[in-house]
């Protein structure tokens, strides 16, 4: 039985290859045709050439970064010898934007079709606030529907989700940051995932429920209800009132049962957190996979994360359906140059200490592995943080790194579903919106399987092809969607990664 290769080299350009295990000193790597000079950990990165110092570094084909010292074959390649270096892109929009074939099965889940011709993956009521000052009295509404029962006589409805934030006040009330709490808030408020809304408010606060009622329907169920503490008298009378709404809002919730869909309902918000050397070889770009099965079916997915895609936005503006919406990205890209400048920081602090532990050691690097979650589909266009989808296909919104408030934007967008590859671990949910786990690599994955839903270490491990566990992935869109419970709703996260973007100044 032939040995399992120690390494892996990702594209014939490439100067350095990837550990598949950890290596020792001394060790001769067949795979790669050299020796370790040194101890290198699964998942980092090996020198296969002589590598002079200024010399581009390449993974996946593409720069990672340049040498600040000569490399020798076998050296270890990451922080003590590696950097970004300066880099350009070729943007050359909409060049390659080739149409998918599209798919000729009719696939179907069962979701809660709303009245504004959305569909839910969830029945949850939410409890949503304005302002942090309205938090506590959303959470003791929440906990008193709980000690009361209100919900035995709803077996349709899923739970109750109080939706806390830490702003709302202290703000201007006509910048980017006021504009950016209010496309997020309205977005929750609208969202098919809740078959009913209780807005509370304190009612002296910047964020006025009044002006996000604004007089109009925000729900075309007409499941929504709002109220402020100081109007209502007090702490106890809210929280009293707010029992009473919510049993109406629930009456009308109820009544939603799962109906069969076509999955070209399935807005999929993509995310990844806590990455490793793995993450561009194994998850990501099963998800790839996945996410263009989808866009076949006429579905939607998301991409986030500016921050994570910096130095590889020429593999997406390539992509772009066209031109104009080429320059969006770009256009978003140059908005965080800037906005990172202002604030003293530079776009290659990204990479976390997780990040690099697991072998991943600047921006550009980073973001080749993060870009693969997109798959092969065109661009169809991009969108601001929170702002609601309107176009099917693979799509891209603006937001930072930050998961819990990337997912928060996509949620606010429309997502009725996330997916989340990890490579260190992450553990988090982000109810209403049931998120699927998936793991980097196996060790990972036995070790967090209480956590993980899906395994893509066996990419590596076992030979799986990508277009497998891609299908696989793809599946799990569908069974999740249709009501299968993912390990962190087991495990009943989701009530605290409601985060949204606060930009500007706190006053």
């Amino acid at each position: 039985m032939s040995q399992a290769p120690r390494s892996i080299t990702l594209h014939p350009q490439d100067n350095v290859a990837i550990a598949l295990a950890d290596i020792g000193a001394g060790e001769h790597i067949c795979a790669a045709g050299v020796t370790a000079l040194g101890a290198i950990k699964q998942g980092h990165k090996i020198a296969t050439v002589p590598i002079a110092a200024g010399q581009n570094i390449m993974r996946y084909g593409q720069t990672i970064g340049q040498a600040n010292v000569d490399i020798a074959p076998g050296e270890h390649v990451h922080v003590q010898n590696l950097s970004m270096g300066e880099h350009s892109r070729d943007y050359a929009h909409a060049t390659a934007a080739t149409a998918l074939k599209a798919a000729t099965d009719a696939r179907m889940f069962e979701g809660y079709h709303r009245a504004d011709g959305r569909v839910g993956t969830r029945n949850y009521l939410g409890i949503l606030t304005s302002v942090n000052c309205s938090g506590s009295v959303a959470k003791f509404i929440a906990e008193a529907a709980e000690k009361s029962g209100l919900l035995d006589a709803f077996p349709n409805v899923d739970g109750i989700v109080p939706i806390t934030h830490g702003t709302g006040c202290g703000m201007s009330g006509e910048n980017e940051g006021y504009a950016t709490l209010f496309r997020t808030l309205s977005g929750y408020a609208q969202h098919p995932n809740f078959g009913g809304i209780l807005l509370i408010g304190l009612g002296c606060e910047v964020m006025q429920v009044s002006a996000l009622v604004g007089g109009r329907p925000i729900r075309a169920d007409g499941a929504l209800r709002y109220m402020t503490i100081q109007q209502e008298g007090g702490t106890r009378k809210t929280i009293e009132k707010g029992l009473a709404e919510l049993r109406g809002i629930a009456e009308l919730a109820n009544k939603a049962m799962r109906e069969p869909t076509p999955i070209s309902h399935l807005t999929v918000g993509m995310q990844c957190g806590g990455s490793d050397g793995y993450s561009g070889i194994t998850a990501n770009p099963a998800l790839g996979v996945a996410s263009d099965m989808l866009v076949q079916h006429g579905g939607t997915t998301i991409l986030s994360e500016t921050s994570e895609i910096y130095g590889a936005e020429h593999l997406l503006t390539r992509r772009a359906a066209s031109v104009e919406v080429g320059k969006k990205l770009i256009d978003r890209v140059r908005w965080w140059e800037d906005y990172t400048a202002r604030n003293h920081g530079e776009m290659d602090n990204n990479p976390s200490p997780g990040n690099k532990r697991g072998g991943l050691t600047t921006i550009l690097e980073k973001s080749l592995g993060a870009v693969a979650k997109s798959g092969s589909a065109p661009l169809t266009d991009v969108y601001l943080f929170g702002e609601k989808i309107d176009k099917k296909g693979f799509v891209f919104m603006d937001s930072p790194g930050f998961d819990p408030c990337s997912v928060t934007g996509q949620i606010a967008s429309g997502a009725n579903l996330i997916v989340f590859t990890t490579g260190r671990g992450s553990v988090s949910g982000y109810m209403p919106t049931p998120c699927i786990k998936i793991a980097t690599n196996s060790e990972m994955y036995q070790r967090m399987s209480d956590d993980m839903d899906i395994n893509c270490g066996d990419i590596v491990s076992e030979g799986v092809p990508l277009a497998d566990k891609g299908a696989d992935i793809f599946e799990m869109f569908i069974a999740v969607a249709s009501g299968k419970q993912t390990k962190s709703e087991e495990l009943g996260f989701g009530g605290v990664e409601f985060v949204p973007w606060q930009i500007g100044a706190v006053m």
